[in-house]
This record gives structure tokens, sequence and C-alpha cells, in this order.
């Protein structure tokens, strides 16, 4: 597994010079910058600019997100830094108040983290089934403030992948950090993006 994530960046809608608001998509383990981008089709806005980056081997990082932080290392960090390096290239031309961070599973968890990591006030942060990294017991400690950034947690209630109580205790540390915290549980849902979160999206779209 390489440890340098990134070097490809799906570009879809607006050149990023030109666009009014800017999504940034981070895909699941296993998939691919392509998958993700199926999602940014669906709510597809004039002005917007779409980037998915993709991951070296298909995973942002090995282990589960509930493994011990080092297990996770150096691809976590490098990880982290991509997107640290993608979302200061977004800003050269997009606000972060119109920057809308968003993941699904592995990519959902790593957006939380990386917003947490570098909390203020962003359009909207959207975690599709992902919490915060690290095992349970991990302090979170960040020092940031999301000043009222919109944030919504949808995950379902039998996720194989992401324990409920840990959506839960990722949307009360977010909303300790001064975010707008949404979190929905769809019952029996498969480890999936549903219709009812694609809406949740466009409402949050709409208020960027």
């Amino acid at each position: 597994m390489a440890v340098a994530h990134g070097q490809r960046v799906l570009q879809a809608g607006e050149p990023l010079a030109a666009a009014r608001a800017t999504m940034v998509l981070l895909h699941g383990r296993g998939a691919t910058a392509e998958d993700i981008m199926t999602l940014a089709a669906e709510v597809q806005r004039p002005g917007w600019a779409y980037l998915a980056p993709q991951a070296a081997g298909n995973a942002w990082y090995p282990n589960p997100f509930t493994a011990p932080l080092e297990t996770n290392e150096p691809y976590l960090g490098a990880a982290l830094d991509m997107l640290s390096k993608l979302i200061e290239r977004v800003e050269a031309s997009v606000p972060a108040q119109r920057i809308i961070l968003l993941g699904f599973s592995q990519g959902a968890c790593l957006t939380l983290e990386w917003s947490a990591r570098n909390a203020r006030r962003f359009g909207a942060v959207v975690g599709f089934s992902g919490g915060l990294i690290g095992p349970d017991g991990t302090p979170r400690d960040y020092p940031g403030d999301f000043d009222g950034t919109p944030i919504f947690l949808g995950c379902s209630d039998i996720d194989p992948h992401i324990p409920m109580h840990r959506v839960v205790e990722t949307g009360e540390v977010l909303k300790a950090m001064g975010a707008r915290v949404t979190v929905r549980f769809y019952p029996g849902m498969a480890h999936t993006v549903s219709l009812e979160e694609l809406a949740e999206l466009r409402e949050l779209m709409d208020g960027v």
C-alpha cells in the first residue's frame, strides 16, 4: 500500500477558478474517485465544482477507524495531509464557507476527522456512514470552532462497519465545537447512501 494519497483528483462541474462553491468528496475503502463522483452527479448544481481525490490502493488507511491511531499510520497522516493540501488549493479560489466536505464510509471518517482537526466555518460537512477516528475513549480535545457550520451525519442503525454509538459521540463532539449538527439513523439500511440523505445534501447545498 503506497503512502502517498490523492495524486489524482477527479474534477467535475465548473472549473475551480470559476466556481461559486465547491464540494470535496472522499470515497470509501475499496472504492474509487469515480464511484463517489456518481453521488455528485445526483446533486449537480450550476456554479459548483466537484473534486474527488483518489486514495492510493483504494483505501485511505489499512485498519478499521476504531483501531488504535498508530496502527493506521503513516497512511492516516498522509491522507489528512493530502486533504489539507487539497482544501488549501480550493480556498485559493473559493472561501471555506462555500466549501462542502463530504465523505462516505472510510471517506466519511477521514472527512470528519480532518474537519475536527481543522475546524472553522465551512459551507457544510457531511458524513455518510462514518465517525471520528480512533478507539473508544480517544480524547477529543480539538482546539478549533465550527462557528455554526451545518454538519450532517447519516447512517444505518445496523451498519456492519460503523457502530451507532460512534456516530452519536461524533455528533456530540462536533456540536460542542460550535457546529449545528443533525444526526439521522435509517432503520435496516444497507451500507449505502439513501435518497433521504441525498435530499439532506441538496438542502445543505441550497444554504451555501
